[in-house]
């Protein structure tokens, strides 16, 4: 029996921990547990054959950090064929009559993927295409992706296992206590790019106990067709007579873990800190549970790199400015490559209420391929709604969605066979919620009957692709009335028929309507009202036109959408505001009001921040831009981050925005001696090449003022003292993502307690807690980024006060 087939109707218990046994059993502070596999197979055999016994029907190689950035290619091979002799053996030899599987252990590459770290998107999908190309040669049941705390590289990773196999592939991220991933996605935005792609299913593991994730596998299962699997650590770690342990014992854990078994979780096991007793535990507890089918959630979504925008319960905005018909200026810039005017497009767009951004670049003297997929990741590297990808260019299509990090709409497809072979299969491939235009090689049928036949040949079609007609969203056509006055009437009886009678959604062109009509925004607004009374479920507009904001709202308030009529009334002083000479903008948040500098930094606009930067020399001095202008805008955004309001990626793209304007400052100072604000070193530890944190924390510290001296990661203790000592650093900064790394960042900090006694040390890393890093000897536990740079000031002004 294959585990699809097994999945299909039973539960499955996964193994636990790996690293912490590995330490029981002698792995030294710094090596690489992956080498084990080949210097230490009987201990993986028995650890692999233990979890077995246990009840599990799945074991995971010892692979998590197998990939090329860490081994050449003749050692991954060596080590990745050993990792599934190994669990193949274990399987051979356990005991229980249970079905037995193994899965390709995949874990996080510790990089960064662009614009927010160096590493390319595709760079990210051929580092793990590797992996999983060896997985297969050497006989793997299925690929298990877990641990990634980045939306944009559990793509690269699933895309690769899909690929490069037909396994079957699960894959899990680790959620911060926020119920987020590090760069911001909630678990409904990885549903709904995870299960567009095609994974079998979705999860959640590591990072914290089963107690706090339970919010996070509750909304997975809100949201997920597919099985959901659960993975926790054995609570939170803490050191006792120097040893690692964790604070949820296996009773408790099993209790745990079968109450989200019964609200529908499928698949469990443990991540660090569980053993096999653990596993044990939990087979024994929750086995006579009865198995509960996998719903169908019928959910219409698509996704950012932050949250998912579903259709339904509240008509969707899309706002329609990235389009060149008729936009002279924006036909400009596009042929001008001018991302700026584009990306200000976008910021307006959102600030004015937009749920998702259109974005259309075709223009017949550009090549829309490139146009389309550098638009796409430079509008998301800034903002953080959903794009819908506009284009009619099917290679152009195909590399937008490539590389958009989340669930996009894609716009369109239609009833012509040669279109549905076209987009069909890169809707499969990319995930995507898919507009549908009623018309086909017949063209567009004046009835509302004729638009109602060609949306069920696509629903037919489309599930002959394996896509469900969630996933698609109908474009009844908008005409225009001064050339035929039935027009409307049919465009909104076939939506209101395709809404009522095949239960699926529907977007609009609404400004079509009144093409070639004097006060076109009265038509259109009206027109949209009545759409939206007709079961309209999203409408391609413009939301700087009053009219078309004020239907909206007032729709939603008559509607029962609007609690108390709050959103009305909050909007109703914009709708007086809004006039075609306004100099203020309705809608923007009064907190980022400011400059022109400070707002393209709190923005994320990098070229626009420099171009100001370098005119405002002309009238202030350099300091005082920094000090009025820099570092207030990076205030405004610090602080959001650490409320919850801003998230990573955000805060990345201001932070290189300031940097754009910082080069410019300094540059204008050459030969002039600027201080800085103090000497700090920074370093992942010895046997962690995961340094995503560090290099957001130097990225940070450099932007307010701080000279980093950045040792990189996979760090010996003795470099890292040797670094303090030689410049007497007052602050050292330690990474570490992985438990198998915290006795390196230990003795680190225990040789700079000897040989650098002057030095504070600030920790931190997923696999720390504030408890455990004063236990390790740290003076203090950083929970993010924000926190190291308001612990730096602290330090540096007590060092200079001495």
């Amino acid at each position: 029996m294959t585990f699809k087939e097994y999945l299909k109707n039973n539960r499955v218990y996964l193994d636990g921990g790996l690293g912490t046994l590995l330490q029981e059993q002698g792995l030294k502070p710094g090596e690489q547990p992956e080498w084990w596999n080949l210097t230490h197979t009987d201990v993986i055999v028995r650890i692999h054959k233990d979890y077995f016994e246990a009840g599990s029907h799945v074991v995971c190689t010892n692979t998590f950090g197998a990939n090329l950035l860490k081994f050449s290619e003749e050692e991954l091979e060596k080590i990745i064929a050993a990792a599934i002799v190994n669990a193949k053996k274990a399987r051979e030899q356990a005991e229980g009559k249970q079905e037995k599987f193994v899965a390709l252990d995949i874990g996080p590459s510790g990089k960064l993927i662009k614009p927010l770290g160096n590493l390319d998107f595709e760079d990210a999908v051929a580092l793990f295409a590797k992996t999983v190309q060896l997985g297969v040669k050497y006989g793997v049941d299925l690929i298990l992706i877990e641990t990634m705390n980045d939306s944009y590289e559990t793509k690269a990773a699933l895309l690769a296992a899909k690929e490069n196999s037909n396994l079957p592939v699960l894959v899990s991220n680790a959620y911060g206590e926020d119920g987020k991933l590090m760069t911001g996605a909630s678990p409904a935005a990885m549903v709904a790019m995870l299960e567009g792609m095609g994974a079998d299913a979705v999860g959640a593991n590591c990072s914290l106990g089963p107690k706090q994730l339970q919010g996070v596998v509750k909304e997975l299962l809100e949201n997920a067709s597919v099985p959901v699997f659960f993975k926790p650590n054995a609570g939170l770690p803490r050191e006792i007579d120097g040893k690692t342990v964790f604070d949820v014992e296996p009773a408790e854990f099993a209790e745990i873990i079968s109450e989200m078994m019964q609200k529908g979780v499928r698949i469990v096991g443990g991540c660090c800190g569980t053993t096999p007793e653990y596993m044990k535990k939990l087979t024994e507890k929750s086995c006579e549970i009865p198995v509960k089918p996998i719903a169908e959630k019928n959910i219409t979504m698509v996704s950012s790199y932050t949250h998912a925008v579903k259709f339904g319960a509240s008509p969707v905005l899309i706002g329609e400015r990235i389009n060149p018909t008729g936009k002279k200026r924006l036909k400009q810039a596009l042929r001008e490559n001018d991302m700026n005017y584009i990306l200000t497009e976008g910021v307006n767009q959102q600030e004015k209420g937009v749920h998702i951004l259109d974005v259309n670049v075709g223009l017949p003297d550009i090549d829309e391929e490139i146009l389309l997929e550098k638009a796409v990741a430079e509008l998301q590297s800034i903002i953080d709604l959903p794009l819908q990808i506009d284009t009619a260019n099917i290679g152009a299509m195909e590399r937008a969605l490539r590389r958009y990090n989340g669930k996009a709409m894609v716009n369109s497809v239609n009833g012509k066979q040669e279109s549905m072979a076209a987009v069909f299969p890169l809707v499969k491939k990319y995930g995507g919620l898919v507009v549908a235009l009623t018309l086909d090689e017949s063209g567009i049928p004046a009835t509302a009957e004729g638009r109602f036949a060609i949306a069920e040949k696509i629903l037919k079609t489309a599930a002959q692709y394996g896509i469900s007609k969630k996933d698609i969203i109908f474009d009844t056509l908008t005409m225009a009335i001064s050339a035929d006055n039935t027009a409307a009437a049919a465009t909104l009886t076939a939506l209101a028929n395709i809404r009522e009678k095949l239960g699926c959604h529907t977007s609009l062109g609404v400004s079509n309507v009144s093409f070639g009509l004097p006060n076109r925004d009265a038509i259109n607004s009206i027109f949209f009202a009545l759409a939206l009374e007709k079961g309209l479920s999203a409408a391609i507009m413009n939301p700087h036109s009053a009219e078309m904001m004020k239907a909206y709202y007032a729709f939603r308030a008559l509607r029962g959408m609007d609690e108390n009529c709050a959103e009305y009334i909050g909007a109703a002083e914009s709708f007086t505001v809004v006039q075609a000479a306004a100099a203020t903008e309705p809608g923007k948040d009064a907190e980022e009001s400011g400059s022109e500098l400070q707002r393209a930094i709190i923005k994320g606009f990098k070229e626009k921040s420099g171009e100001i930067t370098t005119a405002l020399l002309q009238t202030m001095p350099a300091l005082e831009i920094v000090d009025r202008e820099i570092i207030p805008a990076l205030n405004r955004v610090g602080v959001g981050f650490e409320s919850k309001k801003v998230y990573l990626p955000q805060l990345l793209m201001s932070a290189e925005a300031a940097k754009s304007a910082f080069e410019v400052i300094k540059a204008s100072m050459s030969g002039v001696n600027t201080a800085s604000k103090g000497k700090i070193v920074l370093a992942t530890v010895h046997g962690d090449i995961h340094d995503i944190g560090k290099n957001i924390v130097k990225l940070l510290l450099e932007n307010y003022g701080f000279d980093v001296m950045d040792l990189g990661r996979d760090v010996p203790p003795e470099a890292v003292v040797s670094a303090v000592t030689e410049t007497h650093a007052p602050l050292a900064g330690l990474s570490a993502l992985m438990t198998t790394t915290v006795p390196a960042m230990e003795e680190t900090i225990r040789r700079l307690r000897e040989k650098a006694p002057w030095c504070k040390i600030v920790v931190g890393g997923a696999v720390l807690t504030k408890e455990y890093a004063e236990k390790i000897g740290a003076d203090r536990y950083a929970e993010d980024a924000m926190e190291t740079v308001r612990y730096a000031e602290i330090v540096i002004a007590e060092s200079a006060g001495h």
